[in-house]
């Protein structure tokens, strides 16, 4: 159980782990499926076909043309060859409403098919087993961790020191909890999955392809990997840039609410692009929160670097509150579980 105020930031890396695409992979995605000058050739892909499918609908709702879609799709695959990741892309393009709704289907079509593809099912193999198998991932240590031992008439509380930020479109936290949740407290699938609608705090800065249809809200639903949902234009509504959504002020202070009331803050894959940390810290922190983050594969001198920014932002002076450690994201919430219940 988390017994102190804490929030998760999970980052492109976390969802590396559990086969799912960074915001550098799927900018290369978006990139090849919108080639479309190998359309009608042996070198076509699915993925330019289904684009170009989904272009010529969605091109009617927005009053244009299939053609100038994709005209909108050749500038982010230009912009993409010195691009980092898809949303600075989209940044850089935002006063064209055409090349905005190009990248936001792209990424809509991509993130579904990813869960898809996942190793995350919609369903468990096996009756009583988790829809991702095994322990070597961070779904189910964060689920070992957030339900480790509360008692079955207390499981509501679970949930009650922890928020979460999601920088990823996916939903695969709210999609594997509830199953943890069931088999930790002898619960219904339906009454777990109620439980975390109601007490989970997940933020997603950029936006997410939808609810999960069991989850509250009033925005668009699909269910877990549906490649062809019947509402993707609906869905692309969905995603947002850190421009759109530094508009809607009520939305980003809750997300440095979170920051700003949290004892513990634990960074999972992230990749600590300036812009990203500036959009989360809003100012300096009073409180000396400790801070943890994994970064698997990041060379010494980025650390480095990654520590004084922190240290910067969060106004933390002690070096033993900030630690950036080059381990995988399981890793972590596995070794400093004590820590992090504590």
């Amino acid at each position: 159980m988390i017994r102190t105020k804490t929030t998760l930031v999970i980052g492109p890396g976390a969802g590396l782990e559990i086969e799912l695409p960074d915001k550098r992979e799927l900018l290369g995605k978006i990139a090849a499926g919108f080639d479309f000058a190998r359309l009608g050739s042996e070198l076509q892909t699915r993925d330019m076909v289904m684009l170009a499918r989904h272009f010529d609908k969605f091109a009617r709702q927005m009053g244009a043309t299939r053609d100038k879609l994709m005209e909108a799709g050749q500038k982010i695959r230009v912009s993409a060859k010195v691009g980092t990741a898809i949303d600075a892309v989209l940044e850089q393009h935002n006063t064209d409403p055409l090349v905005m709704a190009a990248g936001k289907l792209a990424i809509v079509y991509l993130t579904l098919q990813a869960e898809a593809r996942s190793p995350l099912m919609v369903e468990p193999r096996d009756a009583g087993d988790l829809p991702l198998r095994g322990q070597e991932n961070w779904l189910f240590q964060l689920g070992r961790l957030i339900t480790s031992g509360v008692p079955r008439n207390q499981a509501d509380k679970a949930f009650e020191n922890l928020s979460i930020i999601n920088f990823g479109y996916d939903r695969s936290i709210q999609h594997y909890l509830p199953f943890v949740v069931s088999m930790a407290f002898g619960m219904t699938l339906g009454e777990a999955r109620a439980m975390v609608g109601a007490r989970l705090n997940v933020i997603h800065p950029f936006g997410r392809v939808g609810r999960l249809p069991w989850e509250p809200g009033e925005g668009p639903d699909v269910e877990w990997g549906n490649e062809e949902p019947w509402n993707l234009h609906n869905l692309v509504k969905e995603i947002v840039t850190a421009s759109e959504r530094l508009r809607n002020r009520q939305y980003v202070t809750a997300m440095h609410g979170a920051i700003a009331g949290s004892k513990k803050i634990v960074f999972l894959g992230f990749d600590f692009d300036p812009q990203t940390i500036d959009f989360l810290f809003d100012y300096s922190l009073s409180h000396d929160p400790d801070i943890l983050a994994a970064v698997q594969g990041m060379n010494e001198p980025t650390q480095l670097a990654a520590t004084r920014m922190l240290k910067r932002r969060a106004g933390i002076e002690d070096d033993d509150l900030v630690s950036v450690l080059d381990m995988r994201c399981y890793q972590l919430m596995r070794d400093y579980s004590l820590f992090l219940e504590s």
